[in-house]
């Protein structure tokens, strides 16, 4: 297991965050604030912990409670395990592919004040392209299944809205009863995604600011007026717009390794971070305007500013950021994965025994790292209690 990092997004924010939120009052959101306020306390002594011991060495440690919140860089990796393997048994024997929705820049300034409006539309556009092209007998005739994930940030923590999309190669025919798959490494024509994204998009935008829906501040105050909103739209009617295709995955196995890497990803992650203090913040980035060569750099932002960046990536309450549709949309998907399936020749999965035996209460998911025994909890302290002190703390989500 890779080692604890040197730097961690909450060292910064609890040596400076305090600072920051003062200088900043009256213009941070109160979801903000408490992002802010879980990531300084995830893994200590404030959120209580447990006492592990193995039975088989009588090895001991203290395991701190994680915060668990979705924007907290340490506790994305158990959530992205369990939101793996509830996937695991979604995946079919198919070729996937991996398209990336981007939004203009001048899309994402509105963005920026209407986060849940637009990336919702952002999603609801994104999928709506798709199902249309896909189900056009001149492209696939089919009825397709997708997972698309947002991510609003770029490398640098600059505001990048785009959404990730896997999607299966192939769909079911009209009336059901066969699978009907893509072409060997092809699955829709990038032109067409892109045009058909980009008018529904805009329509949609359009009806939103009908109905008063979008909020607009600063140097795109004016846009609140109508015919000011049309002049600055008119021009992104005849750019085009990025769609990004990516090649193939090499099966179900290369899609779950991705998909663990980018469902439950953060702005920044702790690995990246080189220093920082009262001054500044150094972090490493990727400047993909770099064609060829190497694209890693180091950057170094006002600590402020880091801090500032990454906060604008906080998600609205309850805005969910992994989506399903079509095929794979909640209601429905276990029954048609299963009739896919059945469509594809393939054998009806059985149940894992492992996961079907039955859980001993009070046992860790990890082992002992001593002797591989299994660690059970024999003791438990809550929020603000001094752990005992007679087993060694270790930084560990519990």
């Amino acid at each position: 297991m890779p080692g604890r990092p040197g730097l961690e997004l909450a060292d910064i924010f609890r040596r400076h965050g305090p600072a920051w939120r003062r200088a900043n009052a009256g213009h941070v959101s109160l979801t903000q604030l408490k992002v802010m306020s879980a990531i300084e306390a995830c893994r200590t002594e404030v959120l209580g912990g447990h006492v592990a011991a193995c039975g088989k060495c009588g090895h001991r440690h203290i395991a701190y409670n994680s915060c668990k919140n979705r924007h907290c860089p340490k506790c994305q990796g158990p959530a992205a395990r369990d939101w793996m393997a509830a996937r695991a048994e979604d995946l079919l024997p198919v070729e996937y592919f991996h398209e990336v929705f981007t939004l203009p820049a001048e899309i994402a300034q509105i963005a920026y004040w209407n986060k849940k409006a637009v990336y919702s539309l952002l999603f609801r556009a994104s999928a709506e392209t798709v199902a249309t092209i896909a189900a056009d007998p001149r492209h696939l005739g089919a009825r397709v299944g997708m997972t698309s994930v947002l991510h609003t940030w770029g490398s640098a923590l600059t505001h990048h809205p785009h959404v990730h999309m896997i999607v299966p190669g192939g769909g079911l025919s009209p009336d059901g009863t066969k699978w009907i798959a893509c072409r060997p490494g092809f699955f829709l024509p990038v032109r067409g995604l892109s045009r058909l994204f980009r008018r529904l998009f805009l329509e949609g935008l359009a009806v939103l600011h009908k109905v008063g829906a979008l909020q607009f501040f600063g140097d795109l105050k004016n846009l609140a007026q109508a015919g000011a909103f049309a002049t600055y739209l008119a021009p992104l009617r005849k750019t085009e717009w990025v769609i990004y295709a990516k090649p193939p995955f090499g099966g179900p196995e290369a899609v779950l390794a991705y998909l663990s890497r980018y469902t439950h990803r953060v702005a920044i992650s702790n690995h990246r971070l080189i220093s920082a203090d009262a001054a500044a913040v150094a972090f490493r980035w990727k400047d993909y305007r770099i064609k060829h060569g190497d694209r890693q750099k180091v950057m170094r932002l006002e600590t402020g500013e880091f801090i500032r960046r990454f906060l604008i990536h906080v998600l609205p309450d309850g805005f969910h950021r992994i989506r399903h549709y079509g095929l794979l949309a909640s209601a429905a998907r276990k029954a048609t994965i299963a009739r896919i399936r059945r469509l594809l020749g393939e054998a009806p999965q059985d149940p894992d025994p492992q996961e079907s035996a039955e859980v001993i209460p009070l046992t860790l998911r990890e082992p002992c790292p001593c002797c591989g025994g299994a660690m059970r909890i024999i003791e438990i302290f809550r929020r603000g209690q001094k752990p005992p002190s007679r087993a060694p703390p270790r930084e560990q989500a519990a």
